[in-house]
C-alpha cells in the first residue's frame, strides 16, 4: 500500500498539487490512522493534508477518483448471453454446454490465464492486470505513444502467448473452446487499454503540460492563436513565479568582501590588537527601479500585453515599477495593472490608447514633458517595441537624453533581427542609445530578458 500511496502523491503532483516530502509523510501517518475500509473517508483525509486552495482540492479529488477507480474486466459474449438468458427464466439453459466447455478446457490442459478468463473471476483477472501494470512499470508512460508499448508489455507479463496457443490448439479439437477464450482475449484486451489510458491521465499529465508549455514558450507571442491566449498567460504567470521565487528570497546577507583592516585594529584596540572582531568592506547595492514603455500599437498590443503582465507579475522582487502605454500617445498604466486582473486591464488600456498607429516621436515626447523626473541614476528603463513610427520624426534625441538620465536603457524588439533598419523601422537609430537591445519574440526569450534585467540587483 506504500507503493500505491507513493504513485498516488505523484499522480497528484502531475495533476497539479504541490505535494512537499513533509506533506506526503504526513498524509501517509493520517491514512495510517483512519484506515483504508471506508474511501470517502480516505478521500477527505488526503483533501485535508495536502490541498492548500480550493483549485487543488478540486484536482485532488479528481485525481483521487481516477487513480483508487480501476475499469471493470470485460464480459465475453457468450458470459453475457447467459446472464441475459439467467435474467429472463431464472434458469441456466446453457449450463451443460457450459460444463461442457469447462470439462473441454480441463481436458485441453489450457494455461492459468485461460482458466482465469473461462472462470470469470473479476477479481481475479483485475489482480492479475494490475500485478503485470506493476510488472510492466506501468507509472513510468509519459506520452499516448507508448500506450501499444505497455499494453503490449502488460499482455506478456500476464502469459498471452499461452493464451494464443491454447486458442490454436482448441481450434482444431474444440472449436467451441476457442471461440470463447478468443472472446474472452477481446474482453481482456480493452480492459488492459482502459487500464494504460487511465495510467496515462495519471501520470503523463504532467509531462504533456511540460511539452504544451515547451511548445508555447519557443511560438511567437504576435501569432498566438485565441484558444492558446489564457495558456500562454498561465504560462506567464509561472514565469514570473519562478522568477520571484529565484530573486525575492532574502538577498543574502550582503558579501563580506574584503577585510577592513583599519576598522578591525580600532575596534579591537582593547584586546591589545588582537582581531577577536573582524570589520569587512561591504558593497553598496542600489535599490532597483523600473520603468517600462511598452507600445500597444496593433502590430504589437498582443507581445505588450503579455509584457505588463510579467512586469507587474514581479513587484515582490523589483521595489519600485511604473508602466507606461503608448501608440499615438503616452499615458501611465501601473495603478489599472495594479488594481484589477489582467483582463480588465488590457481592456482598459487598449480602449484608452491601443491599437493604433504608432508615433514614438510624440510619446517619447510626452513621457519627457511629463515623467522624465520619475528618472534617476538607480533607474532602469525598459522600451517594448517594434521601433516602426510610420515615417514620423522618431525624436531619438529624447531616447538619447532618457538614457543619460537612467543606469540603464533596454530595449526589446519583438521583430526579427533581418527586418530592423528596413522600410519605416527606426531600429538602428535608437539602438545608438541603448545599453542592451535584443529580439524577444517568444515568451523564452521574454523570460531570458526580463531575468537578467532583474538580475542586474541581485
Amino acid at each position: 500500500m506504500r507503493e500505491n500511496l507513493h504513485r498516488f502523491f505523484r499522480a497528484a503532483r502531475g495533476a497539479g498539487v504541490r505535494v512537499s516530502p513533509a506533506e506526503s509523510i504526513d498524509a501517509m501517518r493520517a491514512v495510517s490512522a483512519v484506515g483504508l475500509s471506508d474511501r470517502a473517508i480516505l478521500r477527505d483525509t488526503f483533501l485535508l493534508t495536502l490541498a492548500k486552495t480550493q483549485d487543488e482540492k478540486r484536482a485532488l479529488g479528481d485525481c483521487f477518483d481516477l487513480f483508487f477507480s480501476a475499469p471493470e474486466p470485460e464480459q465475453d459474449s457468450s458470459e453475457q448471453q447467459q446472464s441475459d438468458d439467467r435474467d429472463k427464466s431464472g434458469a441456466n439453459p446453457s449450463a451443460d454446454a457450459h460444463g461442457d466447455a469447462a470439462g473441454g478446457a480441463a481436458n485441453e490442459n489450457v494455461g492459468p490465464l485461460a482458466e482465469m478468463l473461462l472462470s470469470q473471476d473479476r477479481n481475479a483477472i483485475s489482480a492479475a492486470i494490475a500485478n503485470a501494470s506493476g510488472a510492466a512499470s506501468l507509472p513510468d508512460i509519459r506520452y499516448f505513444t507508448q500506450r501499444g508499448i505497455f499494453q503490449t508489455r502488460i499482455l506478456d507479463a500476464m502469459g498471452i502467448q499461452r493464451l494464443r496457443d491454447d486458442i490454436d490448439n482448441a481450434t482444431a479439437t474444440n472449436p467451441a473452446l476457442a471461440e470463447r477464450l478468443q472472446d474472452a482475449l477481446n474482453g481482456l484486451r480493452g480492459t488492459v487499454r482502459d487500464a494504460v489510458s487511465q495510467a496515462l491521465l495519471l501520470y503523463g499529465r504532467e509531462e504533456a503540460e511540460n511539452l504544451r508549455n515547451e511548445i508555447l514558450r519557443n511560438a511567437p507571442l504576435a501569432r498566438i492563436e485565441p484558444r492558446q491566449v489564457e495558456q500562454m498567460r498561465t504560462l506567464i504567470r509561472q514565469i514570473a513565479r519562478r522568477l520571484r521565487e529565484r530573486y525575492s528570497k532574502p538577498r543574502k546577507r550582503q558579501r563580506r568582501g574584503h577585510l577592513d583592516v583599519r576598522r578591525t585594529l580600532r575596534r579591537n584596540a582593547a584586546w591589545g590588537g588582537v582581531p577577536f572582531l573582524t570589520a569587512w568592506k561591504r558593497k553598496h547595492r542600489d535599490r532597483p527601479k523600473i520603468v517600462a514603455l511598452c507600445d500597444v500599437s496593433g502590430s504589437v498590443a498582443r507581445v505588450s500585453d503579455f509584457f505588463l503582465l510579467l512586469i507587474h507579475s514581479l513587484h515582490e522582487v523589483v521595489d519600485d515599477v511604473r508602466s507606461f502605454a503608448f501608440s499615438g500617445h503616452l499615458i501611465e498604466v501601473s495603478r489599472i495593472l495594479e488594481s484589477k486582473s489582467p483582463e480588465e486591464a488590457m481592456k482598459e488600456i487598449m480602449s484608452k490608447v491601443g491599437f493604433g498607429s504608432s508615433d514614438y516621436g510624440n510619446s517619447f515626447a510626452g513621457f519627457e514633458d511629463e515623467f522624465m523626473s520619475t528618472l534617476t541614476p538607480q533607474t532602469t528603463v525598459i522600451v517594448l517595441g517594434d521601433a516602426r513610427s510610420n515615417n514620423l520624426d522618431p525624436r531619438a534625441d529624447i531616447l538619447r537624453r532618457i538614457s543619460e538620465r537612467s543606469k540603464r536603457l533596454v530595449w526589446l524588439n519583438p521583430e526579427g533581427r533581418m527586418t530592423w533598419g528596413f522600410g519605416d523601422s527606426e531600429m538602428p537609430r535608437y539602438a545608438t542609445f541603448c545599453t542592451v537591445v535584443r529580439q524577444c519574440a517568444t515568451a523564452k526569450q521574454l523570460e531570458r530578458a526580463v531575468s537578467d534585467i532583474v538580475a542586474v540587483y541581485q
